[in-house]
């Protein structure tokens, strides 16, 4: 019958045999890798009052302080409407979330100074957590286009 099949082992068909034909192809491309360097320091990338690094941020929190400290409670891993709990004389949610912050970044701190921000800097202190969210999550991405 004169069929052939393509990858695999003698076959018969209907009584007939055939013959098995391999055909391989091996390409190997090689792509210029990147290499992510990581913000790793113990200290925050901002202060409590650079505001204005993020100007985006600055007005959000400004025109509707609600609906940012939700925005920046999500993209933290939390949920969205954690922060819409925050009441009493000590904030309690953005205590948690400046302590949280700075404990997944390894950021040197203390409990005084969180709940001082957290008490008398409410703004500025999630200003200063969404920007430093900002600074940790984006790597920087060093890529090399030489080809040999």
């Amino acid at each position: 019958m004169g069929e052939k099949v393509f990858g695999g082992p003698p076959t018969t068909l209907l009584g007939h045999h055939t013959d098995t034909v391999t055909m391989a192809t091996r390409i190997v491309v090689q792509q210029p890798q990147a290499v992510t360097v990581a913000v790793q320091s113990n200290q925050w990338s901002t202060g409590i009052c650079d505001c204005c690094e993020d100007m985006a941020d600055c007005c959000f929190s400004f025109w509707c302080f609600p609906c940012f400290t939700c925005k920046v409670s999500k993209d933290h891993g939390e949920c969205l409407c954690l922060p819409l709990l925050d009441y009493g004389c000590i904030p309690p949610v953005s205590l948690a979330m400046r302590v949280s912050v700075r404990q997944r970044y390894g950021i040197t701190g203390s409990i005084c100074n969180d709940c001082l921000y957290s008490t008398f800097c409410v703004p500025c202190s999630w200003c200063q957590i969404s920007r430093e969210m900002k600074i940790r999550q984006q790597p920087v991405i060093i890529t090399s286009a030489a080809l040999k």
